[in-house]
């Protein structure tokens, strides 16, 4: 890895981090707007976004009520989501459709969170899972075309080599 990404990837982990932290009491629990996902979306510009997100994640997951949890629900969570985008980019080159399904597999794989809460809290699953999903499905469609918008002025493929 290269200075510059090193670099890049550091930003973008302190930027999730401290952006979760100001929206603390929502970014936890069975109800979660964590508002810093739609960093997630940056995985479709360039595959090397996914130290900074996961680093941003375990940092932010530090903190968390549920730390021994979220370190390995979480992250891992956001590891096989940014995973799975980025196997799909190797045959979907359209940035449009990437970011459609980065939201759904991120989306879909809340219910890895939902596992966690059931397990640490005794939520119920099928109900944590729906409530994750819809804080999730909420921050990556409005944060689309945030970023999306943004990259046009940015290039964020450019950013890290």
């Amino acid at each position: 890895m290269n200075s510059r990404t090193l670099i890049v990837n550091g930003i973008l982990a302190a930027l999730y981090v401290a952006v979760s932290l100001v929206i603390n009491p929502i970014a936890f629990s069975a109800i979660q707007f964590r508002i810093p996902e739609l960093f997630n979306h940056l995985i479709v510009f360039n595959k090397k976004y996914i130290y900074g997100i996961v680093a941003g994640v375990f940092i932010t997951n530090l903190f968390s009520p549920m730390a021994a949890y979220d370190l390995i629900f979480g992250v891992g969570q956001s590891l096989l989501a940014l995973l799975i985008v980025i196997f799909a980019s190797r045959y979907i080159k359209n940035i449009k459709v990437l970011m459609i399904i980065n939201i759904l597999v991120f989306t879909f794989t809340m219910f890895m969170i939902a596992l966690e809460l059931h397990l640490a809290l005794g939520f119920p699953f099928w109900l944590s899972w729906f409530t994750t999903a819809i804080g999730e499905f909420t921050v990556m469609l409005i944060g689309a075309p945030i970023i999306y918008a943004m990259n046009k002025r940015i290039q964020f493929s450019k950013w890290i080599s």
